[in-house]
This record gives C-alpha cells, structure tokens and sequence, in this order.
C-alpha cells in the first residue's frame, strides 16, 4: 500500500540563513514551494520526498538584493527557475537526499525532527517535520564574492536552511 502527503502551504516554510560581513545573520526565504511524501502507511514509514521552490519567490525584505540573488551572480533564476530536493532514506533523524540548485546536484544529509501524525478536526491525516541543514553555496555554481575593508566575507559561503513542512494525508 502506498499513502500519498501533500504539503500544507499555510503550515509550512522554507527559511535560510547566511552570515553577512562576518558580524550579522541575513535570513530569507522561498513564498512559492510545493512539496509532497510518499509513504508505505498512514504513520509516516519509509518516506520518499519531492520538494521544488521557484527562486523568483526569494524574499529577503530587501528588493535589491532579492533581485541580486536572482541574477546570474546567484541563482540565476532565468535559465534556473527552480531548486530542488528529493529525500530517499529517512533513519532516525537524519534525512538523506539530493538537491539541485543552478542545475548542479549534490547528496546532503538534513537533520530530521518528525513531529508525528494527528487526525485534525475535519478527521484528515496530518504529519509535520522540522528539517535543518546546511550547505556551500559555492559547491552549486553561487560563487559571487566581495571582502570587506578587513578581509572577511560579505556574503559567507555556508547556507543553513530551515524547514518546516505540514504535510495531508490524499
């Protein structure tokens, strides 16, 4: 038997986090997203997990650098409208998967904290996850770089991503 999940957008987001001149953390995130499980049974077993985000939709409350972040510098959400995640192996806390960004794939392992599975007041399956992570935004074609007077970074190379998905059971 297999048992489909769909993503709850108004329970769900999709945060990262990268430090800015070494002294600040700069947070952001993806309004457009979509995310769906498969699984073997209604308590959540074996996961499979498919996740997109339409870059166009990255908000940082910045316009200027939303827009940066979306050319060629960053992303380069024209040729690259989309990142992507698949989850395959879901063991204890650690859920690992391959994401795409700028066309380049990657393994990466997410810290995974299952919240469980509830029936709410309308009677329907519900399961929420909490995934953490990080990862190099170099290691995927994100390369623009400036220094400070000092020497440090003005945009760090690591990303931590923030994740928290509610999925209905179809």
């Amino acid at each position: 038997m297999s048992v489909n999940w769909k993503i709850d957008h108004a329970h769900s987001e999709v945060q990262f986090k990268v430090k800015h001149m070494v002294i600040s953390t700069v947070s952001g995130e993806f309004l457009d997203f979509d995310a769906q499980a498969e699984t073997v049974d209604e308590e959540f077993s074996n996961p499979k997990f498919e996740f997109s985000a339409n870059v166009d939709s990255i908000n940082t409350k910045n316009e200027h650098r939303d827009n940066h972040l979306k050319s060629d510098d960053f992303f380069n959400s024209a040729d690259y409208p989309e990142l992507t995640f698949k989850g395959n192996k879901l063991t204890g806390n650690a859920l690992e998967g391959e994401i795409t960004i700028k066309g380049v794939t990657k393994p990466i392992v997410l810290d995974a904290d299952f919240g469980g599975v509830i029936n709410d007041m309308e009677g329907n399956k519900r399961a929420g996850f909490e995934f953490s992570g990080k990862l190099n935004r170099k290691d995927f074609g994100l390369n623009w770089s400036a220094t400070t007077e000092a020497g440090g970074l003005v945009v760090a190379d690591d990303v931590k991503l923030l994740i928290n998905l509610e999925f209905v059971k179809q």
